[in-house]
């Protein structure tokens, strides 16, 4: 009971229980992020390391240069072509599981989630080694007459890699989603003289939206902010975000300018994925009239 009538216990027992774990949050997190964006306007030089005072000389060489503008561009744009082709590949794949018998589905539920129990690091070496000069996937280009290609270190590379690695965050949204379509609905559809494919977008889809809609932003934050796949997949010849902060803070040493990159990302994400949501909701109310 948590009414005007309640006694100052109830009052604030949810507040109580809730928190420890309000706590743990900002421990693990906000702190994190507010001591990052303390450590962005701190004064840097290259002979003496961090000084005294307060700067916005980071912000201004991160806004203001070319360098970073086409290593932001990047990222961006191999996070987006990412996410396409996991909503491409990954919808119609969960759209398959939900129409698919117990024991199948729950086979094919292990294939997709088996990835995750094995480290991006070893994955990420696997596809090195598949992607390589002396790689499978070149023997095989050369046994067809195409020729040994340079696969490794490319944004395709990059791109392939992180698909692996996103794909089970895009199905499994759009899969719950599925889980709760009536199939009476596609059924009276079916009854009345609608066609599969009317059925499939005009009933199927609008229900299934908020799945890609959740899929589709943690794939895109998660690409934006990956690490190990641009850093061994793309080497040093494409440079990210992710692999640009860890330069400024272990090669440069300059930490508030990787600090201002940091900060600088996170507020971009939150910006494109934020009016991405906005686009999508929408269209989702849009589409259920």
């Amino acid at each position: 009971m948590s009414g005007p009538g309640a006694t100052p216990i109830a009052r604030w027992a949810p507040y109580a229980m809730s928190g420890p774990a309000f706590l743990l949050f900002a421990t693990l997190l906000l702190v994190p992020l507010l001591l990052t964006a303390i450590l962005s306007f701190s004064q840097f030089d290259h002979h003496s390391g961090i000084k005294a005072g307060v700067t916005l000389q980071h912000y201004a060489v991160v806004i203001t240069d070319e360098f970073y503008h086409e290593i932001f561009l990047r990222t961006l744009r191999l996070s987006a072509v990412t996410t396409l082709i996991c909503v491409a590949v990954g919808a119609p794949e969960a759209y398959i599981l939900s129409r698919m018998s117990g024991r199948w589905r729950a086979v094919c539920l292990l294939v997709v989630l088996a990835p995750l129990l094995i480290s991006v690091v070893v994955r990420a070496f696997g596809w090195s080694m598949l992607l390589g000069r002396e790689g499978l996937v070149n023997q095989l280009l050369e046994l067809a007459g195409i020729g040994r290609q340079r696969l490794l270190y490319t944004e395709s590379a990059v791109i392939v890699g992180l698909v692996h690695i996103m794909m089970p965050f895009m199905i499994i949204p759009v899969w719950t989603s599925l889980q709760k379509l009536d199939r009476t609905t596609e059924q009276a559809a079916l009854s009345l003289g609608a066609s599969p494919v009317t059925v499939f977008r005009r009933i199927v889809v609008p229900q299934v939206l908020p799945g890609i809609l959740s899929g589709s932003l943690i794939v895109f934050g998660l690409s934006a902010s990956a690490f190990a796949i641009p850093g061994l997949l793309g080497g040093r010849r494409i440079k990210t975000v992710a692999t640009l902060i860890y330069d400024e803070y272990l090669h440069e040493l300059n930490w508030p300018l990787g600090a201002a990159i940091a900060v600088i990302l996170l507020i971009a994400n939150l910006l494109i994925m934020l009016g991405y949501n906005r686009l999508m909701e929408r269209r989702y109310r849009r589409a259920l009239g």
